[in-house]
Parts: C-alpha cells; sequence; structure tokens
C-alpha cells in the first residue's frame, strides 16, 4: 500500500513515516498539497495522511478533497470538537488526535481503506426531486440548480448509497464518519439527517427518499427515481 504523508514539520514527518512503515506501508512525503496532488497522479496511490501544523485543517482538507477522492487522514494537535467537525466537513476520511498511538493508526488506515474497496456507489442517481453525481460530489434539483451538501451530508449520503434501499445500521454511519468515537454520539447522526432531509425531500415532514428504521438504521430508498453504476456507463 502506497501512502503520500503531507507534513511540514520534519520531527513528526519522521515519527509518521516511522508508524507506517512499520505498518507495511510505502511512505512518500510532501509539503504542500501541490506536491501531494502531483504525486497522487503520477503513482498508484493509496490514501493520503495531512498533518497541518499551524495550517487551518478545514482548509487545507477540502483543497485536497478538491482535487483527489482517496481517503482522507488528519492526524493533529489536541481533540478539539471544532477541529474534528471543521475536518470532516472539509471532506476528511477520519481524525486522529496526537500522540500517535501506533496501532490505532494502522487500525484507521485499514478502516479507511476497507471502506474504499466496500459495495461499489452508483456513479449517478436520478430521482424526480434531484440527481447526484457522486464523481463530482454534486448535488442538483431537477430543475437545474445546485445544492450544496457539507462533506458530512455527503458522506452519510454515499455511505447510503452504497445498498439503497437496504437498512445501514446507525452505528455503522456514525463509525464510518466519525470514527469508534462517534458511535457515541448518535445526536451527530440526527443533525445530519434532519439537515439532508430540508435540502433534498420535497417534504421533510413526510421522507421520500431518507427514510429511518426505528431502532436500527438508515434506509436511501429510490423506488421514485433510478441508479446508474460505473458499469453501466462503461462502454
Amino acid at each position: 500500500m502506497n501512502v503520500v504523508l503531507l507534513d511540514l514539520d520534519q520531527g513528526s514527518r519522521r515519527i509518521e513515516t516511522a508508524a507506517l512503515r512499520y505498518g507495511g506501508y510505502k511512505v512518500s512525503t510532501a509539503h504542500t498539497v501541490e506536491q501531494a496532488i502531483t504525486h497522487v497522479r503520477n503513482h498508484q496511490t493509496d490514501a493520503v495522511l495531512v498533518d497541518p501544523a499551524q495550517l487551518d485543517i478545514a482548509q487545507l482538507v477540502a483543497e485536497l478533497r478538491a482535487r483527489t477522492e482517496l481517503p482522507i487522514i488528519v492526524i493533529s494537535e489536541g481533540e478539539r470538537e471544532v477541529d474534528l467537525v471543521s475536518a470532516l466537513d472539509a471532506g476528511a476520511d477520519d481524525y486522529i488526535s496526537k500522540p500517535i498511538v501506533v496501532e490505532e493508526l494502522l487500525a484507521r488506515m485499514r478502516a479507511a481503506l476497507l471502506r474504499v474497496r466496500r459495495t461499489e456507489v452508483p456513479a449517478a442517481i436520478v430521482t424526480d426531486d434531484f440527481s447526484i453525481d457522486i464523481a463530482a460530489r454534486r448535488v442538483f434539483h431537477s430543475d437545474g440548480s445546485e445544492i450544496y451538501l457539507t462533506g458530512v451530508e455527503f458522506r452519510m449520503v454515499e455511505i447510503l448509497l452504497r445498498q439503497p434501499g437496504h437498512i445501514v445500521s446507525r452505528e455503522q454511519i456514525l463509525e464510518e464518519i466519525w470514527g469508534p468515537r462517534g458511535v457515541h454520539s448518535p445526536h451527530y447522526l440526527r443533525v445530519v439527517v434532519n439537515r439532508v432531509r430540508q435540502k433534498l425531500e420535497p417534504d421533510r415532514a413526510h421522507p421520500r427518499y431518507l427514510h429511518t428504521a426505528v431502532g436500527l438504521g438508515m434506509v436511501f430508498k429510490l423506488e421514485h427515481g433510478e441508479s446508474e453504476t460505473s458499469e453501466d456507463r462503461s462502454p
């Protein structure tokens, strides 16, 4: 597995590189977003790790996410919830607080890479009320106007669309978006679900697409629309 580590601090970069190599990863380092993206485009890469140091976490992640769909994992000082939420909203797949625990880092890496390999998400979703371009991470009303979903909102929709019409457990959604700590914060999911319904549902009080299976989880129903897989798009 090949990983790009974007870290400006030589000391922490050395520690993180050693931990990843211990786990069997081949590590390439970058000092700027441009260097990281250039490496991703020119070499087989499986994930990007970011240690933002004193840089703006959300801005850094957003720049990367706009140019790659690879898993992005943020390693940062402290456990401030505002940093965690801003990183995930910007498109990060996971957030790890320092000091690094090697086995936790490697476990988070395995989880992020496993999520990528799971059931393929349809390339496009078209319903009576909106369309979702998964590859471009963009959503549009039926009249063509764009609907803005935050990184976390889009991530939840993406998780559910792996298995449209099937229940995905609340615990799975929480853990995939917020990591193991998220399982103990179900209110996070309630907030995100309400925001997505407000943006996608014609009548939020009577959901047509995003349904709650009480005590079980969430399900994205597409009876009123169609999905198109990447296989459908291939020649």
